[in-house]
């Protein structure tokens, strides 16, 4: 049992260090986690804003004396070895630490988890990250040049795609035939929402307005449901998905297939409901062709007699993230990699009329925001992913609703994840 062997790197003083890069809400909030797993510590943390990780540090209950900053490899080498904390601003430090085992980022920035990963890879370590952005933009490559290097890539459990892929596994080893994968989403779909319109309820609910944006615009939807018909082969029916109001009561017949008289027009959908009744879990509506079988999950109250809706009715961030690096460290055991051919795209959209020259913001912002569809849709359309978006400067004028494509940005071609990605493309 995972908790045992945990318990047994506890008392033998020798946990499982990670090294974690982002120390915002998610990476502070994975920093606190931690804590209350035993047999593992975030031995590194990096962040450009050196003072925002020591914070998260000592909200997590270590203390200042505990905590040393540096970017020097041998002197952090030193600090992790006698079980100190170290921060810094370096985003390949803990690639360069000997007692450092595995390396993750805690950020919806595909930039910073691309150059963390890859300078782990590089240093031979395990890679989990708690970042589906970065895994739809440039997974692949990591995957593959992580198999090349004898390490481990994998996303982890707690965000949808990761809690999807667990049910995933769970359905297969089962038998049932998957027609539609999907989650719950937590608000209205509002393509044109920017911080200034979520505002208030941002600072309800103390989250970022800019990140709560992503929520409502739809681009972190985009990002998920890419990332786990990446990981599946589940593709989209059509542009942005269907995004149907949905009950828990309702999505089984609302997800039969056409022929049965549902929306899905045909097995391995990849889509999204809204509506409070779901928000926030995932799903997965099978077609049981056992009669007996069916019988017996509709007497379940999972099933109409031919279909089952399978629903975890949440998902819990960066606070299940631990369980994914005990399975990778003791078990060598990933929780969604994606395929080796790619199924999905999130492209970007310009959410405004832009000038030439303009520089586009973060997710969730003012400038453009991220719709899916099909890879081989998006390479038609040359789109621009919307993982490499952030920072892009344009070089012609973009209107309202237009995509952005490759040849309209400047891109930092010296940046890990723009590389990553030419590789990937390359492939």
């Amino acid at each position: 049992m995972l908790y045992k062997k945990l318990c047994q790197l506890q008392a033998r003083s020798r946990p499982i260090r990670i090294g974690a890069s982002g120390a915002g809400w998610l990476g502070s909030g994975f920093v606190a986690q931690v804590r209350h797993v035993p047999g593992m510590d975030v031995a590194v943390l990096a962040d450009a804003d050196t003072e925002l990780a020591c914070e998260a540090l000592l909200a997590a209950g270590i203390s200042r004396s505990d905590i040393v900053e540096t970017d020097n490899a041998g002197r952090a080498e030193d600090a992790v070895r006698v079980g100190k904390r170290v921060v810094t601003g370096d985003l390949t430090l803990a690639a360069q630490i000997d007692a450092i085992d595995i390396v993750t980022d805690v950020s919806p920035s595909p930039a910073s988890a691309a150059e963390t990963a890859y300078a782990g890879i590089q240093g031979g370590k395990d890679v989990v990250l708690v970042n589906i952005e970065a895994d739809v933009t440039v997974g692949r490559m990591l995957k593959k040049l992580a198999k090349e290097a004898g390490v481990l890539y994998t996303v982890s459990s707690g965000d949808e795609p990761g809690c999807l892929m667990e049910l995933w596994e769970y359905i297969q080893l089962l038998g049932f035939e998957p027609i539609v994968i999907g989650k719950g989403k937590n608000n209205p779909l509002d393509p044109s929402a920017t911080p200034e319109t979520v505002a208030e309820s941002a600072r309800r609910a103390n989250k970022d307005a800019f990140q709560t944006a992503s929520y409502v615009d739809g681009t972190k939807t985009m990002f998920e449901m890419s990332c786990a018909a990446n990981a599946s082969g589940c593709v989209p029916m059509q542009r942005g998905m269907v995004g149907p109001e949905a009950t828990i009561e309702s999505v089984t017949d609302l997800f039969m297939l056409e022929e049965d008289g549902g929306l899905a027009k045909f097995p391995g959908v990849v889509d999204f409901v809204q509506g409070t009744s779901m928000a926030g879990g995932v799903f997965i509506t099978c077609r049981v062709d056992d009669a007996r079988i069916a019988g017996d999950l509709k007497y379940l109250k999972v099933g109409n007699g031919k279909y089952s809706t399978f629903f975890r009715p949440y998902h819990l961030w960066f606070i299940e993230a631990p369980i994914s690096f005990a399975q990778a460290y003791f078990n060598r055991q990933t929780t969604l990699t994606p395929l080796d051919r790619a199924v999905a795209e999130n492209m970007t959209v310009a959410k405004r009329d832009l000038s030439a020259g303009e520089g586009l913001d973060d997710f969730g912002g003012y400038t453009f925001h991220g719709i899916m569809d099909r890879a081989e849709v998006a390479r038609d359309l040359n789109a621009l992913p919307a993982g490499l978006a952030p920072g892009a400067r344009l070089t012609r004028a973009v209107a309202k609703g237009e995509f952005i494509t490759w040849p309209d940005v400047e891109l930092d071609e010296s940046s890990a994840v723009v590389k990553l990605r030419r590789m990937q493309d390359a492939l």
